[in-house]
C-alpha cells in the first residue's frame, strides 16, 4: 500500500517526483548540517552547559524519530521487520515498556495500521 502510494506520487502527480527528491535530498542536507552543528559544540565546550546541551539532545532524539517512522513508511512490508526491531527496543525500558510498544505499533503486531499511525506522527513530529 505505501509503496503504491509513492509510486502514485511520482507518477501521477504533477511534479511529483521532484517533491519527493527534494524531500529526500533535504532530509539527507538537513541532517548533515545538524552533524555540522553537533560537532561544532563539542568542539566550542557547550556540552558544559548543560540545560541547553540536553534540550538539544531532547531536539535530536525527535528529529531521529521523525526520521524513522518517516523512513518506515515509504518501504511498506519491507520495513515491517526493521519498524518490529527497532521498536522493540521501547520493550525494554522498565514497567512501561510492553505498553509503549502496544501504543506506537497501534496493536500486538505490525501491520497497516501502524503505517498510518508511522504517517501521523511523521507529520506531527
Amino acid at each position: 500500500l505505501a509503496l503504491a502510494s509513492v509510486a502514485h506520487i511520482c507518477r501521477d502527480v504533477q511534479y511529483g517526483w521532484l517533491i519527493r527528491n527534494t524531500h529526500a535530498n533535504g532530509a539527507s542536507m538537513f541532517f548533515f548540517c545538524l552533524y555540522l552543528h553537533i560537532g561544532r559544540g563539542l568542539y566550542y565546550n557547550s556540552y558544559l552547559q548543560k540545560k541547553t546541551w540536553y534540550v538539544g539532545i531532547l531536539l535530536l532524539f525527535l528529529v531521529m524519530a521523525t526520521a524513522f517512522v518517516g523512513y518506515v513508511l515509504p518501504w511498506g512490508q519491507m520495513s515491517f521487520w526493521g519498524a518490529t526491531v527497532i521498536t522493540n527496543l521501547l520493550s525494554a525500558i522498565p514497567y512501561i515498556g510492553m505498553t509503549l510498544v502496544e501504543w506506537v505499533w497501534g496493536g500486538f503486531s505490525v501491520n497497516n495500521a501502524t503505517l498510518t499511525r508511522f504517517f501521523t506522527f511523521h507529520f506531527l513530529l
